[in-house]
């Protein structure tokens, strides 16, 4: 996939931080992007910013309803015909003692960051295998490194992770290229902060669109399947 210009991406939770940025990125490169979020007005308003119709979609999809998914795939092929790059963005995080997490924090994030990734390439798969396309979850370093206070997101990440490299060996017999990406601290509204210059230190959302433009370049016959990245400078916080 070294040419990108008029390819055509999918990315959910693309209303802001990493998903936005990854957009930002790829419409720059020339692809045609469809963003999707909970709220439509919300994913529309993003969606402004990023271009026009001929090469932005918003979409209203909760990556927890295989249905959702089913239907912003269709509404993509409807648009574009084709659908040759996903990313599987979206996620929540709620942190607490194990003891004292609730059952609904705990399913929040069992619904959106892994079941979501499964909805997500359940009702993509078949325009991937068409395209022979890639497919790309967003997990965390959290998928590989536990800490207090996160047994449900560590859970959900080393989740996405083991899923993804499982998933990479059932469709690469189909030229469907999948990989995960494991980001450590990243300036975005995440658990609820508010990106400021406090942030600089930290991986900006475009330096994940940038990898994600690396990926897609890379020589059909290499692929990198998991790919952890990290601030060069967490010491100056």
């Amino acid at each position: 996939m070294t040419e990108l210009k008029n390819k055509v991406a999918y990315i959910t939770g693309g209303s802001k931080g990493i998903g936005f940025g990854v957009a930002q990125r790829l419409i720059g490169a020339g692809m045609k992007v469809a963003i999707s979020g909970r709220t439509l007005k919300t994913v529309e308003k993003a969606a402004e910013y990023l271009g026009d119709e001929n090469n932005v979609l918003a979409l209203a999809s909760d990556v927890t309803q295989h249905e959702d998914e089913k239907e912003a795939i269709q509404q993509i092929l409807d648009k574009w015909g084709q659908l040759d790059v996903v990313l599987a963005n979206a996620g929540v995080g709620n942190f607490a003692p194990v003891d004292e997490m609730s059952d609904e924090q705990w399913h929040q994030m069992i619904d959106t960051n892994l079941n979501g990734v499964f909805h997500t390439l359940k009702a993509s798969v078949v325009a991937l295998k068409k395209s022979k396309g890639y497919y790309i979850t967003l997990a965390s370093l959290a998928g590989t490194n536990f800490f207090a206070q996160g047994a449900g997101y560590n859970a959900t990440k080393f989740g996405v992770v083991g899923f993804t490299q499982a998933a990479m060996l059932d469709l690469r017999k189909y030229d469907i290229k999948v990989s995960t990406i494991m980001p450590g601290s990243v300036a975005t509204h995440f658990n609820n902060n508010k990106p400021s210059e406090k942030d600089a230190w930290k991986i900006q959302p475009e330096d994940i669109g940038e990898l994600v433009i690396d990926l897609l370049k890379m020589h059909p016959r290499t692929l990198p399947s998991k790919i952890e990245v990290r601030p060069t400078r967490p010491d100056k916080k």
